[in-house]
């Protein structure tokens, strides 16, 4: 009690009064002193009370130090996004900047100096919006996303840039040293990486366990983030959602993993909500001031939590420091992380630093509308091409589809301050027609015979059902996969939406949080049909209608409710979407069709796909245009690999974009006429249809033989995948041996007769090794650009370093002396020179379980879970009956004992085998109950004598964690 009265009475009345002199005379706004110095001065001079509030996200002013507030995490993914501001005159503000492609779509250029020029762009224009309300948008960026794209269902697939680490390293780098800007010792913005680390689901992702076994993590999942890092091109981590190995990252431990790779200071945030997770859906804490003081404990440094409203924060880690959870020191710990980042952002220096007199006018410039043109171009990828493309200008064009003349928005892009669509672009060159390929329809009710009716664009202005077939009963219906369809008024042009009691038609797109605007149609048996409401609510367990099918009310008003009262409706089709588009089509010399995804439909945070078909209705669409006229051209624009093997197989060239922005129009229109020779390459794996894919959750890439780098089929488009209107030729492959590692050049030419770009790309497979390697492994890249008949020499260095494997015998990166295969092509595919090098390193000995031996060290496994060992540290295996791991080539000449350090509820016991999990039993330990699975104990049994080397294998019976393994 005494102490809690102590820390209020601190609270209460802080520090001695401020010396009576001007805030500008302090010696932290003296730019000339050492950044320690000032950070310094600065944190003395603030009270206990105000540094606990600098936690939150919103850190608030302090007048008396003539201070004012900081708000963190503006949303930058590809470009500056979602704040909105409220004007003078009460007009809501949303940023409507630069929007470039989407950041699958910004890797796809594997161009990370063209990546850079971006990243400026966008830190530029982020200081332009901090100019006009840094209330709104603060200077820490929340981006780049560095999960890698290892499961094309992810929702979030959009926001990645690769299923590969060198590939998602370098484009991070580049874009976050862009936004941070070239000045040694000042930020022009603060780049933070989300989301720290292995998130790669949306289906129960606060409670999900992505189960990482030590190579997946060391070789795989770090080095995405550790390259930014190390390259001082990020200035924090956001922490994720999930739990990692056991344990919620928001209280996995930064300080032994991230904050190592760089001698800089770090500021690290949670992500939204995510603070109380760890009470709320977690569970992992009883109370918000344990969960806050471990989450300060493990490097964290802001919480991100109940918006603006810090009072919760403030409260729980008051709490947490009365009762001795944290003392003072790791806030300040905190809050000297935080002041690093602020100074550098040139916060305390006259004049806001470097970079503070940049204004408003920056934002949409023409030179950033020029480079988000070429960034779109750069971007798109030809998959297919069998000589219909590039087009001649003079050829009448159909452009057909629903994303024909549209540009769509996602939840983490701003708004776009104009539009050229697909027919904009072709419009420029050739003479176009267009139609969307959809039909328009009309819903009449069984028995009333009301057609459903929109009546205006207002919250007010509800939909009902009406006599007359007027165009405000029309609706174009829009097939966006899996049953989920889109209805858009013919009268207004708004869709048709839910809002939580009503219906409406206010919305210009599918958008929104829950995107109450997905409907699916239900035969109901007689030729009528149910329309049943399918925004993403309904998949949430809170949710409280069982059921949510349109019904038409007493006033004709439509509403939602049960299916036995739902309403039934005919379906008339006013125009023909297919019949349209054909005719369209044969009309023409050449059809464009546009298909592909909605960014607010087909997956988004907190929902994954769980398919990666192309709509089927879309894909109908595609087979009727191509059935009319051969000289057919898809372009798919969606945030993902696709399944479409039809079009592969029928239509003579397919095109690949993201959602590109603004320009995406002219991109488009570049590439189709050949302005722009196409260069971008898949940076992710396209299956074929019918590919087993792992379950979503399982993230051990080796063992389920996942992502380009293990999988041993036959893709439908590789790792790499791109195709030009110029032919390259490769040639005089060599492997110099240079200083710790190798120089690698090889000879390419453009063999073709248009200028174009070659993204020559480096892989390696070692042939022989103690673990499962790569089928091949990306180990450097370069875009080069090439006229016709020229030729240039591409060099690339490899350290020995590189090709090293984690060894989880001695817990340490390991070069094995092997034979690796030098690969050089144009995707992972198509390889085009090979050469063998003889590396020298070192032969991993037979494993020692003399000495204590992590259990997650494991070589193998079966159905087990990777788990906490305790809340602040420590990784454990949680096993059930017949799980097992595995410990490959151990020496059992010495050992007569086992001993395991294990805990379970219940008890249990754990065979010791040799040669396979059913193999010879050489003993068994029983495991005795210890009521809690952090309470440990030691558990032994003698082992038959065994002599030679053997692969040892613990298989358990009940429920047990396991800690380690020493044979005796």
């Amino acid at each position: 009690m005494f102490r809690r009265l102590l820390l209020a009475l601190v609270l209460v009345l802080g520090p001695a009064a401020v010396p009576a002199r001007a805030a500008a005379e302090f010696p932290f706004r003296d730019p000339a002193l050492p950044l320690a110095q000032r950070i310094g001065d600065l944190l003395g001079r603030l009270t206990l009370a105000e540094k606990i509030s600098w936690l939150h996200q919103y850190q608030p002013a302090v007048p008396r130090l003539g201070i004012g507030s900081f708000k963190t995490g503006t949303e930058a993914l590809h470009g500056v996004a979602w704040s909105t501001d409220i004007d003078a005159g009460g007009a809501v503000r949303t940023a409507a900047g630069t929007v470039f492609p989407q950041a699958v779509g910004l890797a796809s250029t594997w161009d990370p100096a063209l990546i850079k020029r971006v990243g400026a762009v966008v830190g530029t224009e982020a200081r332009g919006y901090n100019a006009e309300n840094p209330r709104v948008w603060g200077l820490q960026l929340w981006a780049p996303v560095v999960n890698l794209l290892r499961d094309p269902r992810w929702g979030r697939n959009e926001e990645g840039y690769s299923e590969d680490p060198l590939l998602t390293g370098a484009i991070s780098t580049a874009y976050g040293t862009g936004i941070t800007g070239d000045d040694p010792d000042h930020l022009r913005a603060a780049p933070v990486l989300k989301h720290f680390m292995a998130n790669n689901n949306e289906v129960n992702r606060t409670t999900t366990n992505s189960s990482l076994p030590a190579r997946v993590l060391k070789e795989y999942e770090e080095p995405a983030f550790r390259t930014a890092i190390a390259a001082g091109a990020a200035t924090g981590v956001m922490t994720a959602y999930n739990v990692v190995n056991g344990r919620p990252a928001t209280v996995t431990d930064l300080n032994a993993s991230v904050r190592t790779w760089t001698s800089r200071d770090l500021f690290n945030v949670t992500d939204a909500h995510a603070p109380n997770n760890l009470v709320d859906s977690q569970r992992y804490y009883p109370t918000l001031a344990q969960a806050d003081a471990a989450t300060l404990k493990a490097g964290v440094d802001s919480f991100t939590t109940d918006d603006a409203n810090s009072a919760r924060t403030v409260t729980a880690v008051t709490d947490a420091l009365a009762q001795g959870l944290i003392t003072e020191a790791d806030v300040d710990t905190a809050i000297r992380h935080i002041l690093s980042i602020r100074f550098r952002l040139g916060e305390f220096d006259p004049g806001g630093g470097p970079y503070g007199g940049i204004t408003k006018a920056v934002v949409d410039s023409p030179a950033h509308r020029a480079l988000n043109r070429e960034t779109a171009g750069k971007a798109t990828v030809l998959l297919k091409n069998s000589g219909l493309l590039p087009l001649a200008p003079s050829r009448k064009v159909a452009v057909i589809g629903p994303l024909g003349d549209t540009l769509y928005t996602d939840w983490y892009g701003g708004s776009l301050p104009y539009r050229v669509t697909a027919l904009d672009g072709i419009r420029e060159r050739a003479t176009a027609t267009a139609t969307e390929g959809v039909d328009r329809v009309a819903f009449k009710q069984v028995g009333s015979g009301g057609y459903v009716t929109a009546t205006g664009t207002t919250d007010a202005d509800t939909v009902g059902t009406a006599a007359a077939l007027t165009p405000a009963a029309q609706w174009d219906l829009t097939d966006w996969g899996e049953g989920v369809v889109t209805l858009r008024n013919a009268a207004n042009g708004r869709y048709l939406g839910w809002n939580w009691a009503p219906f409406i038609t206010r919305d210009e797109q599918p958008n929104g949080w829950f995107v109450q605007q997905q409907f699916k149609l239900e035969p109901a048996g007689d030729g009528s049909f149910l329309i049943r409401y399918a925004g993403y609510e309904v998949t949430q367990p809170w949710f409280w209608l069982p059921e949510t099918y349109v019904q038409v009310d007493a006033d004709g008003k439509l509403s939602v409710g049960a299916k036995a009262t739902a309403a039934r409706f005919t379906k008339e089709v006013v125009t023909d979407g297919v019949a349209s588009a054909v005719a369209a089509a044969k009309a023409a010399d050449v059809a464009v069709v546009v298909v592909g995804s909605m960014p607010f439909i087909n997956g988004r945070e907190d929902h994954d796909r769980t398919s990666t078909k192309l709509a089927e209705g879309q894909e109908a669409l595609v087979k009727a245009v191509r059935a009319a006229n051969p000289k057919t051209v898809v372009v798919l624009q969606n945030s993902y690999p696709a399944t479409v093997d039809w079009l592969q197989e029928h239509v003579p060239a397919i095109l690949w974009t993201t959602h590109a922005g603004a320009e995406t129009g002219h991109a488009l229109a570049d590439v189709l006429y050949g302005d722009v020779n196409p260069a971008g390459r898949l940076t992710q794996t396209w299956h074929r249809a019918g590919a087993a894919l792992p379950p979503i959750t399982d993230y051990d890439i080796i063992k389920t033989g996942s992502t380009y780098l293990y999988y041993t089929g036959s893709p439908l488009y590789a790792f790499g995948h791109g195709l030009s209107y110029t032919t390259f030729g490769y040639q005089g492959l060599k492997v110099t041996p240079k200083g710790a590692g190798y120089e690698i050049s090889v000879k390419v030419t453009n063999t073709g007769s248009r200028a174009g770009d070659e993204v020559v790309q480096l892989y390696t497979h070692q042939q022989r090794s103690r673990v499962k390697q790569p089928v091949k492994q990306l180990r450097g890249f370069q875009r080069v650009t090439l006229a016709p008949g020229a030729s240039t020499t591409v060099r690339f260095t490899v350290a020995r370093a590189d090709l090293a494997l984690w060894d989880v015998t001695r817990n340490r990166f390991v070069t094995e002396t092997a034979t690796h295969d030098v690969l050089v092509g144009s995707s992972s595919a198509a390889i085009r020179q090979r050469a063998t090098v003889n590396v020298p390193g070192e032969s991993i000995p037979h494993r020692d379980l003399t000495r204590p031996t992590r259990a997650s060290d494991f070589d193998d496994y079966a159905g087990i879970e990777l788990v906490d060992e305790s809340k602040p540290s420590g990784t454990a295996v949680g096993a059930t009956t017949g799980e097992w791991i595995a410990f490959k080539g151990a020496d059992l000449r010495g050992p007569a004992s086992a001993t395991v350090g294990v805990s379970s509820v219940a008890g249990g016991s754990i065979q010791v085998r040799v040669g396979s999990p059913t193999g010879r039993v050489i003993g068994t330990i029983p495991v005795p109950a210890t009521g809690d699975v952090y309470s440990w104990t030691s558990a032994s049994a003698a082992l038959t004598r065994t002599s030679g080397v053997h692969d040892v294998y613990l298989t358990v019976t009940g429920d047990l964690r396991v800690r380690t393994l020493t044979l005796n």
